[in-house]
């Protein structure tokens, strides 16, 4: 019990540390071990014992944020309104999506660990509305994979969002722009449904 609470002080101090030192740096990934181990006060060995590498401690940062952002009173609304499954996932993408623009150096740092290194075991914000949407007429597998393809689409999507301004006019941080995407990606992917 006492390694267990010492573990979690070491990981705190770490997080905190990795939180003050990306906030000051235009490139996340730029933030060295050695740098978060003396903003800490602990070893550099500690980043790999509490969080397999600097990398996963990187994406439990970002973890973090994304998650105190979907406790949002927006997204509470959202949740709790009538409206459809479909219109709810199209309302809780464009918040999701504002929150990774806004949080550009940070998504950018980690989309590596989301795209390819993410538990595909883990139930996505959006699985439970895809598979209302759908009313049995998919499989749990399916709809699991059409939420996976809606994240991951929308996290490469915004990882290259000035490539995409560049090469095909579409500035996301605009958000009528971010919007027309969204709900053109959604309705592509989530056609209606006939009973």
């Amino acid at each position: 019990m006492q390694k267990e609470v010492k573990t979690e002080i070491t990981k705190e101090k770490l997080i905190a540390a990795t939180e003050k030192l990306i906030a000051n740096c235009d490139d996340p990934f730029k933030v060295t071990s050695r740098q978060i181990a003396e903003e800490s006060g602990m070893q550099a060995a500690m980043i790999n014992y509490c969080f397999g590498s600097r990398e996963n401690l990187i994406y439990e940062v970002f973890h973090r944020y994304y998650k105190a952002a979907l406790h949002d009173a927006d997204v509470e609304k959202i949740l709790a309104s009538k409206i459809s499954p479909k219109d709810k996932l199209k309302k809780l993408h464009f918040l999701i999506a504002h929150f990774l623009i806004e949080n550009h150096k940070l998504t950018r740092a980690i989309t590596n660990l989301i795209l390819f290194s993410r538990d595909l075991s883990e139930d996505s914000v959006s699985y439970g509305f895809i598979k209302q949407h759908f009313k049995r007429t998919r499989t749990d597998s399916e709809c699991r994979l059409i939420a996976y393809e809606l994240s991951t689409m929308m996290q490469l999507i915004i990882y290259r969002k000035d490539d995409i301004k560049t090469g095909m006019g579409i500035d996301l941080e605009k958000d009528k722009q971010l919007k027309h995407y969204i709900d053109m990606r959604i309705d592509l992917l989530l056609p209606e449904v006939t009973a």
